[in-house]
């Protein structure tokens, strides 16, 4: 076939324009009839009665409601058997998460000691849980509850997420904290959470499971007291957490007169620090106030002459506590004071008073 002629170039564009101006009317044409066609069978695509028949068939029979009731009220009855004879504060508490297994995803409990909110056990949750040392500061969602302000919280939230982090980076659903009181103060935070799970199925049977822990607490306390007056050879000494002429029993050390926190939960005292941790800390310490006094001499020099280090360096300092405390946990810096005692050192030449305002000195 021979190849086109140039003189023929011109016929060849005349004829393209009305072949392509029909092609696309066709196609456009058939594109509608198409969609047209398709939207007429869309309206008659209803499954007809058979199919709906044999659904409702295929289906499973499901259990009468009741009996998910039934079933959760006999966990609830044992849960208050296990808490009602609980022979100690510690085994309550336990014995609390225990009954709670049957009626809830994932339990956990913090023990509240100053201001602290720190992880005592919890069921459910990740075999390497806690996943961090040290307690957790309550935000002031959490704080309300604490304080009596509201009974408790059921929304996500900080207070979730504070008391979450020590426990699992998977966030649930839907959840309830609940105070465990005595003497109308808070010693004990309860979390329950739904898991994998959309909701709390039982919420209402978990807070009256709490509002029996937090009596059986009481009646322990009131046991102790009533035991302690009626014997005459306990000694008058005194021991911290303890009170004046009362003799803790073996095992147990009785609680502070205005919170009631059992012997196997209590914080460490300060002379308990295991060696390997006190000199890691002390270790980290000198490195994080190395490199404040490496990077801002200017400062550091000032606030030895004038004081107020910390009104000169607080972003900086406020960054390395925070790198110390979540290496060791805010209860170890509190008790023992590594991280401040090392500014006090090296930055402060030994003299506290040239620390300034810190809010944690």
């Amino acid at each position: 076939m021979s190849a086109s002629r140039p003189e023929d170039q011109p016929t060849h564009e005349a004829l393209r324009g009305p072949l392509e101006s029909w092609l696309n009317q066709k196609n456009q044409s058939l594109l509608e009839e198409v969609i047209a066609t398709w939207q007429l069978a869309m309206e008659r695509f209803h499954p007809d009665e058979a199919l709906l028949e044999r659904l409702r068939q295929a289906l499973p029979t499901q259990a009468p409601a009741s009996t998910d009731h039934g079933d959760a009220m006999a966990a609830f009855a044992g849960a208050l058997d296990l808490v009602e004879s609980a022979p100690s504060q510690g085994d309550l508490l336990k014995r609390l998460l225990d009954g709670l297994e049957p009626l809830v995803e994932r339990s956990a409990l913090f023990i509240l000691k100053q201001g602290l909110a720190s992880l005592y056990a919890h069921r459910g949750f990740e075999a390497n849980a806690p996943l961090k040392p040290g307690a957790v500061v309550p935000p002031p969602d959490l704080e309300a509850v604490i304080q009596g302000l509201g009974r408790s919280l059921r929304k996500k939230g900080a207070g979730y997420s504070a008391l979450l982090s020590v426990l699992s980076p998977y966030e649930a659903a839907d959840l309830v904290i609940l105070p465990i009181r005595h003497k109308r103060k808070a010693v004990a935070l309860l979390l329950v959470d739904s898991g994998l799970r959309q909701k709390l199925d039982h919420p209402e049977l978990v807070r009256a499971l709490v509002l029996a822990a937090s009596a059986s607490l009481g009646s322990l306390a009131a046991g102790k007291e009533d035991a302690a007056s009626h014997q005459p050879q306990f000694s008058t000494g005194t021991q911290p957490g303890t009170q004046p002429g009362i003799q803790p029993s073996s095992g147990h050390q009785s609680s502070a007169p205005t919170q009631m926190v059992p012997d196997t939960i209590q914080t460490s005292q300060a002379a308990d620090l295991d060696p390997r941790t006190r000199a890691s800390a002390e270790r980290l310490a000198r490195v994080l106030v190395g490199d404040v006094e490496l990077y801002f001499p200017g400062k550091v020099a000032q606030a030895r002459t004038q004081g107020n280090l910390y009104g000169l360096l607080r972003d900086e300092l406020e960054r390395s506590r925070a790198t110390f405390v979540e290496r060791f946990g805010e209860d170890v810096e509190v008790q023992h004071r590594i991280f401040t005692s090392t500014i006090i050192h090296q930055l402060c030449d030994g003299d506290a008073s040239k620390m300034g305002g810190a809010p944690w000195a």
